[in-house]
């Protein structure tokens, strides 16, 4: 089985693992950049810095996260990762829920006009 890997206009994503209960995504954000201010019905996230600094934004609070650090996303939480560095920031991705495809994501901001 080959694994899904998408180039974004923030960075760069690969998914690890899949099943009918989780997924499992490494995503790279590179320096300057951030994902769209989202939420989603079907899923909650739980991340794990592995490299970086990173700017995360849940239901409007900011926080600075560096690595080690774990963040969960539940379901309808409105969330958002930035680069807050000059390296990639990467983390781990584990999503749980019932449905985990990309049409998933409700953006409610996005620099890049998705």
């Amino acid at each position: 089985m080959t694994l899904e890997k998408s180039e974004r206009p923030w960075g760069r994503y690969e998914v690890l693992q899949e099943s009918e209960t989780f997924k499992v995504k490494c995503i790279w954000v590179s320096p300057g950049k951030r994902l769209s201010y989202q939420r989603h019905k079907h899923r909650a996230e739980h991340w794990y810095i592995v490299q970086g600094t990173a700017d995360v934004t849940l239901n409007g609070v900011t926080s600075r996260q560096t690595t080690g650090n774990t963040i969960t996303v539940g379901i309808g939480d409105l969330h958002r990762i930035s680069n807050a560095g000059t390296d990639d920031v990467v983390f781990v991705e584990v999503q749980t829920g019932t449905y985990f495809g990309e049409d998933d994501i409700e953006r409610i901001e996005d620099d890049f006009g998705r």
